[in-house]
């Protein structure tokens, strides 16, 4: 019998969980009124992403090719430039609207359903959901996947929203009208963090994500941006159109105990809290867990497959972000920015350690071993002696 299966939100985690679950024979509606869009993200897409959705044939005709990431500590001033210009080190940057467009057009092509209405009730019914959407339209589900973000409605409705402090809030300007092949990113100690800019093939997503409830309000961490850019001569010729978005941002308690599945429903995504804390890449993992919920779904009876999903996102995506996690209060202290801007511009193999961290061929784990080889001792231990391979 075939699984009648709801999914909400058509960004990378709803679109490719609604891939692979048509692809495997499931009756899916994928829900969302929006999508696809652009988004306030820096739009870097890395290799390993890009390997993920291969099978699906995307293509991206808007990709830009990143030559370099240049590193600026704000304290001192002093920057270092590495270079991403090499094999197997891709960090490809798209149009978040033409990438997502991409993937919902393969789950469609997949045979999922398209419903491009806000759900506005998810009610549970005896065995199956109750589904209504804000024009009027009813569907009973057998299953519900939450990909709507970080904000998610989903949940919201079936389990609880993230706490303010599981939540960060990025801001900054579209720069339109200018672009580069150099990312910038300069590190910040108030707050805690760095400023981006990030080049699309027309125009610039510059940015800042600091916590919710850190004592800066949008308007103001806009306006650090603001300056920033106008120091950098990123305003020149551009029209500046402001955005402001949630980040899940969780703790190493949080990614342990937040639940990410229950009785009849799944979060993948953003909505399941699977973000990078450092960098707030969220992409790969996205992907990553779409496959995963598309897979428990297809496999197992209403029980089994919360219990199975979740415990994969435990043993194969948990420990990375808890590995970043740990590291992150150390990576955004001025002392470390100084450590590691020096390392950067003293040691080619340093940069290339960088190169693979951007480009997520280097995971967290096996990070402190690999510096260490570089013989750049201080960094690894200073750095990331609490965090356990």
């Amino acid at each position: 019998m075939k699984k009648d299966v709801a999914v909400v939100g058509a960004g990378p985690a709803g679109a490719w969980t609604a891939f692979h679950l048509a692809r495997g024979g499931a009756r899916v509606v994928l829900f969302d009124p929006s999508h696809p869009r652009e988004k306030p993200c820096g739009g870097g897409i890395t290799g390993r992403a890009l390997t993920l959705v291969a099978e699906a044939q995307v293509v991206l005709p808007a990709l830009v090719s990143v030559r370099s990431a240049r590193f600026i500590d704000s304290s001192t001033g002093t920057d270092c430039a590495v270079s991403l210009n090499r094999p197997g080190r891709t960090l490809a940057i798209a149009s978040r609207q033409d990438f997502d467009s991409q993937l919902v057009a393969a789950a469609c092509r997949a045979g999922a359903t398209l419903v491009a209405d806000r759900v506005r009730s998810v009610v549970r019914d005896g065995h199956a959901w109750r589904i209504e959407t804000a024009n009027g339209g009813r569907h009973t589900m057998e299953f519900v996947v939450g990909a709507d973000g970080a904000n998610s409605f989903v949940r919201r409705q079936v389990a609880a929203p993230f706490r303010p402090d599981q939540l960060s809030i990025a801001t900054g300007f579209f720069a339109l009208g200018r672009t580069a092949e150099e990312i910038l990113i300069e590190f910040t100690s108030d707050p805690p963090g760095y400023i981006w800019s990030f080049p699309r093939r027309d125009h610039l997503a510059v940015g800042i994500c600091a916590p919710v409830g850190a004592g800066a309000t949008s308007s103001m961490l806009r306006a650090q941006v603001g300056r920033w850019m106008t120091s950098r001569g990123l305003t020149e010729n551009t029209r500046l159109e402001p955005y402001s978005w949630p980040i899940p941002s969780l703790s190493v308690g949080d990614l342990n105990t937040t639940p990410v599945a229950g009785r009849g429903y799944l979060f993948t995504g953003d909505a399941a809290g699977l973000v990078d804390p450092i960098t707030r890449e969220g992409i790969f993992f996205a992907l990553q867990s779409a496959s995963f919920a598309a897979n428990a779904i297809l496999s197992g009876n209403n029980g089994d497959r919360s219990r199975r999903y979740e415990q994969r996102v435990k043993d194969e995506i948990v420990p990375e972000l808890t590995r970043a996690a740990r590291l992150k209060d150390a990576f955004f202290r001025p002392r470390f920015i100084r450590l590691m801007l020096n390392a950067l511009a003293s040691s080619e193999r340093v940069r290339l350690v960088m190169a693979d961290l951007l480009a997520g061929a280097q995971p967290y784990r096996g990070l402190k071993w690999r510096l260490a080889r570089t013989l750049e001792i201080g960094l690894a231990v200073r750095a990331l002696g609490s965090v356990r391979d």
